[in-house]
């Protein structure tokens, strides 16, 4: 808490690399960075993991209501939408909700543009963005089924800039691949108020993005050896990419910062902990989950040596609650850890948290797994925008999380119980 480096690193990270999102150029930097700065912070081993996916791009977007009252509309498209192939002229229907629009006949929206106009609820754990993002996974889709020519949506976010948020859509197998953006909060609620006028709107968009290919590119992994049981691991980290819009500094050049600098704290004492400390930064979270994916299929067969894993990617807040994924006997392992994580204002809970997205796909082959909760009250006013940037990141916050990681991470190596997983939950 006196000072750590991980302020210096998620800086030289958004400075020196910036925007990096899965299949750039720039995430080829960001992966010479990453292996440059496990080795000047010391760790022992650092090697790459391949992550092979499809590349998205995004090339120009723009919008404007043709009639009854012509403005500009401020937009951007979702993460894997198809193109408009020119100008996209419609007329717009609105729906309060995805409900709403499943609940129309098949059909009914041919040749329009359908206006999902969700709102996302503000929590310090982040509770709004599920119901919310839903909308931007699958709308596409479901407006596609409806006829629609294209769909847009409220930005999944709490904020009321003129800044939308982007994240990755998905198009479902056998249904018509429609386009597919978010409108800035707004300039979601400027069309509602013309909608809300009775007359007939009409939207003008134009957007060229499209999947180019395929390209492997690769989890960055730095490792502190452990001085006893060096082939058993605690592994931590955060996803190196990010969005295009941003420099990525909450989402997620935090958790990369984070956790490296928890590790080399780890690293600079005189002995090393019983267990080794693997960090991860993981390859194109935003688009799927693949670098994580790929990380738990190279190392299914080894998930028993994996002592416990606890990934950082929400934002840059302070940590304040501790969950864990771990057997009944292995409980108070966790207990004991929550004892010396309370000075920093974290508490420990008897129940819910979540492994993460990246470390997620682990835990069905096996992982114990730990949460450190961050206060995520703003984190959806930058997330996935423009405005993810460094100034909305704290160097005395970013001192507690890395703090609480290196406690997490130190006593989990050290422990001489072997952490188990919690059993599977049975289904009703």
């Amino acid at each position: 808490m006196r000072g750590s480096r991980a302020y210096e690193i998620v800086e030289s990270l958004t400075t020196e690399v910036g925007p990096r999102m899965g299949g750039s150029e720039a995430y080829d930097r960001a992966t010479a960075w990453a292996q440059a700065k496990f080795k000047a912070l010391g760790y022992d081993k650092v090697w790459l993991q391949p992550v092979t996916f499809p590349v998205w791009q995004r090339h120009s977007e723009s919008a404007r209501v043709v009639s009854p009252f012509p403005q500009r509309l401020v937009l951007t498209a979702l993460g894997g939408s198809e193109s408009t192939r020119g100008d996209l002229r419609a007329e717009v229907v609105e729906f309060a909700d995805l409900e709403a629009l499943k609940a129309v006949p098949d059909g009914t929206l041919a040749g329009k543009i359908a206006f999902v106009n969700l709102k996302m609820l503000r929590a310090k754990d982040g509770s709004g963005y599920g119901p919310v993002s839903n909308v931007r996974r699958t709308g596409a889709s479901e407006a596609a089924r409806k006829g629609a020519s294209a769909l847009l949506i409220r930005s999944v976010g709490t904020d009321s800039d003129r800044l939308p948020h982007t994240g990755m859509m998905k198009y479902e197998d056998g249904v018509a691949k429609i386009p597919a953006a978010a409108l800035s909060v707004p300039d979601a609620d400027l069309l509602a108020n013309m909608l809300r006028r009775g007359k007939p709107v009409t939207v003008e968009m134009n957007i060229q993005a499209g999947f180019t290919g395929s390209k492997t590119e690769y989890n960055v992994i730095g490792e502190i050896t452990g001085r006893s049981k060096p082939s058993e691991v605690v592994v931590i980290g955060g996803h190196l990419d990010s969005w295009d819009l941003g420099t990525g500094a909450i989402d997620d050049g935090a958790g990369v910062a984070i956790t490296m600098a928890a590790g080399a704290l780890i690293g600079d004492l005189k002995q090393a902990p019983k267990r080794s400390i693997r960090v991860v930064a993981f390859a194109n979270e935003e688009q799927g989950l693949l670098g994580g994916k790929a990380y738990a299929e190279a190392m299914k067969d080894a998930m028993p040596s994996h002592q416990l894993g606890a990934e950082s990617d929400f934002g840059a807040g302070r940590i304040y609650a501790l969950y864990a994924g771990v057997s009944a006997g292995s409980r108070p392992v966790i207990e004991h850890i929550g004892t010396l994580l309370a000075p920093l204002g974290i508490a420990l809970q008897a129940s819910g948290g979540s492994a993460g997205p990246d470390l997620g796909p682990s835990v069905p082959y096996g992982l114990p797994w730990a949460e450190l909760q961050q206060d995520g009250t703003d984190y959806f006013d930058y997330h996935h925008t423009a405005n993810d940037t460094l100034d909305k990141v704290n160097a005395k916050d970013l001192d507690q999380q890395v703090a609480a990681y290196a406690v997490l991470a130190y006593m989990a190596a050290e422990t001489a119980v072997d952490i188990a997983p919690e059993p599977p939950k049975t289904q009703p």
